[in-house]
């Protein structure tokens, strides 16, 4: 076998770097032939020095040291890592349409924090009234803008089976305590039992949020309700099915008493008045689409020693066309009562887009002293359609918020839920000698749902009837339906979470 001349070279090399001292070897390619070379020549470029690993001295005991140290590192590094992982994965926080929520990994405990703005805007026209004093003193509803409610909610759920709730409303330059009470949900899923503030068991429009009507302000028919089944401290049971809602509570005072008087006064008005009060409601068709609502509800309370109400108030029926107007085209006390009974029978509606409702409320009060007893009544009828084809959402008894299909969006090209409503309510508050007062009116509203957590409303509202209203015309007149033509318009900003 011959050797070519390449061979032969590199080979005796190689022998001579390893019966020397020499280590290493300059190596040549030919960029034409791509063959190896161990001297330089035409075409070829200098590859680099090489050299053979065998001949290299060993240091493993110096690098396995040293590699074992960094994998120790590497390993407490990697412990420490899942071991952070694990402490913050006992508690998961999360942002969304909810409001800022806190849940623990097992989820036996949950913490979230909600609130609520309603910013509005009002004017009124045909508002030239007055006083029916010696001086006929001028008096006219009150135009502008205000923060009406700025409430912060804390809601939290303990070993599963407890939840409590904290709400505050800091409008109007005033600290008020709307709910303040302690849940127990461990009976099983149809049943609770809430202790502290709370709202009582009567009526739909006053049991339903302000986050989700459809008008800016409740109907006339609230002017009984108000009063005396608003929010009191007291103990309430529910039951949930199905098709079904049931409730019954016992009631005291409210959270936040508005007796006026000294502290002594105050200290020595007795004991507080209490009230008992029950709403069922049935809905023989309930679905996301449809639905069939019918209800009643039933309150009887005594008032405290003072023969005040639940709110610690003298049992006063007034009107105010809004919040800020200080115009109150009803403002009526009863006095020396005994006790109050009231019947409340319901009925709503809902098919796609379309739903309507109405409601109907019977009050007697029962006075002491030789007065005379007094019946007074109020109802409501209203109707609304959703323009893009949502339907409103419905839960335990009560409709909530018309969820946008698709959100407003420019990007996305969503535009929200649109949505027109009309209500006709009326509340008679004549019987006999009492004189109380007699109103109607209608409203339209215009409701713009831009996404879950915004919108915006405009209401148009138009009094159609006054009777013995505590005000007259600029000229003297008694105030009737005939010589007034009082329209309110508002428009409300809203962001609840």
């Amino acid at each position: 076998m011959k050797l070519s001349r390449l061979t032969l070279a590199v080979a005796a090399i190689l022998g001579t770097g390893a019966a020397s001292t020499a280590y290493a070897i300059d190596l040549y390619v030919d960029v034409k032939t791509k063959q190896i070379y161990a001297e330089p020549g035409p075409h070829r470029q200098l590859m680099g020095a090489f050299e053979r690993v065998e001949d290299k001295p060993v240091s493993a005991p110096a690098d396995i040291a040293a590699v074992q140290q960094d994998l120790e590192m590497k390993t407490n590094e990697i412990k420490a890592l899942q071991e952070h992982v694990a402490e913050v994965e006992k508690v998961k926080v999360k942002m969304d349409k909810k409001g800022l929520q806190v849940e623990s990994a097992d989820k036996k405990f949950k913490f979230k924090l909600g609130g609520r703005i309603h910013a509005d805007s009002s004017f009124s026209s045909g508002d030239n009234f007055a006083e029916l004093d010696d001086e006929l003193t001028p008096v006219e509803a009150n135009d502008g803008t205000e923060i009406r409610r700025a409430r912060m909610r804390f809601e939290g759920v303990f070993y599963k089976d407890w939840l409590f709730r904290t709400e505050a409303d800091f409008a109007d330059d005033n600290v008020r305590v709307k709910d303040a009470f302690i849940q127990y949900l461990g009976l099983n899923k149809y049943v609770t039992i809430t202790a502290g503030q709370q709202k009582q068991n009567l009526s739909r429009e006053l049991q339903e949020s302000s986050n989700d009507m459809m008008f800016t302000e409740r109907s006339l028919m609230n002017i009984l309700n108000n009063p005396t089944v608003d929010r009191a401290i007291g103990l309430n049971f529910e039951t949930n099915g199905e098709n079904y809602t049931g409730k019954l509570g016992i009631f005291g005072d409210s959270i936040t008493p508005a007796r006026t008087g000294t502290a002594t006064e105050i200290d020595n008005a007795g004991d507080e008045g209490w009230g008992i009060s029950s709403r069922v409601i049935y809905n023989p068709i309930i679905d996301k689409t449809k639905l069939i609502h019918l209800g009643v509800a039933g309150n009887y309370r005594i008032p405290d020693d003072t023969k005040d109400v639940a709110k610690a108030k003298g049992l006063a029926l007034a009107y105010e066309t809004t919040n800020m107007s200080n115009l109150d085209l009803i403002n009526q006390s009863i006095s020396k009562v005994n006790d109050i009974k009231q019947l409340g029978l319901e009925a709503a509606g809902m098919y796609g887009p379309f739903s309507v409702g109405g409601e109907y409320t019977r009050m007697w009060v029962d006075r002491n002293d030789g007065e005379d007893n007094v019946e007074l009544d109020g109802w409501y009828a209203e109707a609304a359609y959703s323009i893009t084809g949502e339907s409103r959402g419905y839960k335990n008894g009560n409709f909530g918020y018309l969820e946008p299909a698709k959100p407003f969006s420019l990007k996305n090209g969503g535009w929200g839920a649109w949505e027109v409503a009309t209500r006709y309510s009326a509340a008679d508050l004549n019987d006999g000698d009492f004189e109380g007062g007699e109103l109607s009116n209608i409203t339209v509203a215009l409701n713009w749902y831009i996404n879950t957590n915004v919108r915006i409303q405009g209401n148009y509202t138009r009094m159609l009837d006054i009777e013995n209203s505590p005000l007259t015309t600029a000229s003297g007149s008694p105030l009737t339906g005939d010589n007034s033509s009082l329209d309110t318009f508002m428009l409300r900003a809203q962001v609840a979470y």
